[in-house]
């Protein structure tokens, strides 16, 4: 932007002055040397302008100063391009964003911050002290990005954390608050500044539990924007939910920012609150939930969000609460739980496959749509097809004898897994098979009364009212106890 200014600037001057070719180039050159001369001076005491006597050293209206290669209409050329404009008296930079990044260029850094955020006001101050305009924090926040991009980002890191400290001393200081979040809020990567973020969010939670006022920059909002991974982020969400108010508080809060990225990016999201689980710290804003009740709590509450997404990284955690949550799926979301075990069971890994077992057979009694039968019917024979991995075969075989579309084939084997005691294939499994195919199961199940376990099949037996066979499973219970 400054080179096109200046370039437009020269051809005016040089149509004006019968100057062409390189000569122009020259000109343009001379012309952004004036533009930061601008610049630095406007970094004086004041509205961040020049005076009028200033403007028209810098720019002539009537004949140039050899250095500036003679020639008239500076000033006529500036404004009439628009780089300056008159303001009260005196004259600014047109654009307050130009204006902030060309003044910062120039600006001596740690002198401005420890004017402005390391050296406290006092009533002794002379009435040579000025306060600076609040306005005036953009070359400030511009210098310190500038810092990043040819210094790297440790210098910043140091400046940012410096600030912090000055918060901390006194959380009312504007400018040690506008500083810190414009400059993080505007650098291209943030996860450099992971250990000032952190002691950002320590102060910021103990500021809130010591009942100190806090900079009303610092909501969830800033905390949100910032540009960072989302591991990063939610590792400080998970610190910053601390500082949440009671109920009966008004204001944003962190757990609904952390439900409003949630609903933004789920992918994203979902396994970030997942590691929640393993936190059980008490929250001051809802004294009977933990951090860990709370992600449970959101991701069941935006659970159709991204339901494949949520399965799955439930299926990674180890937290009793993912399992849990899981149970709670299976009753409220089958179709979600069919696709889950359909895809666990074919995965490489045993522990998807054993999760394919429990949560089918967790959710089968809930599925009503073919479809989802269907999905479980095959997850089960594909289980059964894994010679090299036995373990499921029980399971599978509960998940198919409860189909009526599969239970005359599969029902013999399933049998002899019930009656050797296979602990994947429950009685409860062959309910429906003791009507359909009284004989063999309750041949099964006399052989399974004989074991040491036999508490749950009895009470599937004593559950078994239906007329037909009311009957036959009193004899075989006497039998059983004799």
């Amino acid at each position: 932007h400054l080179d096109l200014m200046c370039l437009r600037v020269a051809v005016r001057l040089a149509a004006e002055n019968g100057l062409r070719g390189t000569a122009v180039r020259r000109l343009a050159a001379r012309v952004a040397g004036q533009v930061h001369e601008a610049a630095r001076r406007s970094l004086g005491p004041g509205q961040g302008g020049l005076e009028r006597a200033e403007f028209e050293e810098l720019f002539p209206w009537g004949p140039a100063p050899a250095h500036l290669g003679g020639g008239t209409g500076w000033a006529s050329a500036v404004l009439a391009e628009g780089l300056l404009v008159p303001a009260g008296t005196g004259y600014r930079f047109a654009h307050e964003e130009f204006a902030d990044w060309i003044q910062g260029v120039h600006l001596d850094l740690d002198e401005a911050l420890r004017a402005l955020v390391h050296t406290r006001r006092t009533a002794d101050d002379g009435p040579e002290r000025v306060p600076v305009p609040h306005h005036r924090a953009g070359p400030v926040v511009e210098a310190l990005l500038r810092l990043e991009r040819h210094g790297g980002t440790g210098p910043l890191a140091s400046r940012l954390a410096d600030l912090v400290h000055a918060l901390d001393a006194d959380p009312g200081s504007w400018w040690a608050a506008r500083l810190l979040t414009s400059t993080l809020a505007r650098v291209p990567d943030a996860t450099p500044y992971t250990a000032v973020l952190g002691l950002l969010s320590h102060r910021f939670v103990a500021w809130r539990q010591q009942r100190r006022p806090v900079p009303a920059e610092l909501g969830p909002a800033f905390w949100s924007a910032l540009a960072l991974q989302p591991d990063t982020r939610f590792a400080l969400l998970r610190r910053l939910v601390h500082a949440d108010g009671p109920p009966c508080e008004t204001g944003p809060r962190f757990l609904d920012a952390a439900a409003r990225l949630l609903t933004a990016d789920p992918v994203g999201t979902i396994p970030q609150l997942v590691r929640w689980f393993d936190d059980d710290r008490p929250l001051p804003a809802t004294p009977h939930a933990t951090v860990a009740t709370a992600a449970q709590a959101l991701l069941h509450t935006h659970r159709d969000r991204a339901p494949d997404t949520l399965t799955e990284a439930l299926a990674d955690s180890t937290h009793r609460r993912a399992g849990q949550l899981l149970g709670v799926l299976a009753e409220e979301e089958p179709a979600a739980v069919c696709r889950a075990v359909h895809r666990w069971a074919r995965d490489e890994r045993s522990a998807r496959r054993a999760a394919a077992v429990t949560y089918g057979l967790r959710v089968v009694p809930y599925v009503r749509d073919g479809a989802d039968r269907a999905l479980l019917r095959h997850a089960a024979l594909v289980l059964l097809d894994r010679s090299d991995d036995p373990a499921p075969h029980g399971g599978a075989l509960a998940l198919l004898v409860r189909d009526p579309g599969s239970r005359d084939r599969h029902l013999a084997r399933a049998l002899e897994h019930f009656a050797a005691g296979d602990p994947q294939l429950p009685p409860d499994a062959l309910t429906g098979a003791l009507i359909t195919h009284p004989g063999p199961v309750l041949a099964a199940f006399g052989t399974r009364l004989g074991r040491a376990d036999a508490a749950a099949t009895f009470q599937v037996l004593a559950d078994a009212t239906t007329p037909g066979l009311a009957g036959r499973v009193a004899a075989l219970l006497r039998d059983a106890v004799r």
